[in-house]
């Protein structure tokens, strides 16, 4: 992966310098979810369910006119996250997964 990234900066370097610069600078966070375990990856690579999450409630805060207090909105999202938590999908091998966390994470 580290010499596709680096074949990568060179060839865009002269066309788009300030984008291959943040690349470079933030190189270790991009490149941070390779230090997973394969198996891990697909698990790792989709934020589906937390963008699905929050627009069903940003929809549905939206179209309830009543949702105006903070206590009233609060509900909805809570209820509306309850009832979309039913729908997610169970990380497969979960139990392997604390393994892979680094060794401070894996106590919280």
């Amino acid at each position: 992966m580290e010499g596709a990234f680096d074949r990568f900066v060179t060839v865009y370097a002269a066309k788009y310098p300030k984008a291959t610069e943040t690349l470079k600078k933030d190189r270790e966070s991009l490149l941070a979810f390779y230090d997973f375990p394969a198996e891990h990856w697909q698990h790792l690579r989709t934020t589906n369910a937390i963008e699905s999450t929050f627009a069903t409630v940003r929809h549905r805060t939206t179209r309830t006119r009543n949702c105006v207090s903070r206590p009233t909105f609060l509900g909805l999202a809570f209820k509306l996250i309850e009832e979309a938590e039913k729908a997610w999908r169970r990380v497969k091998r979960s139990s392997c997964c604390w393994k892979a966390l680094p060794s401070g994470m894996a106590n919280r």
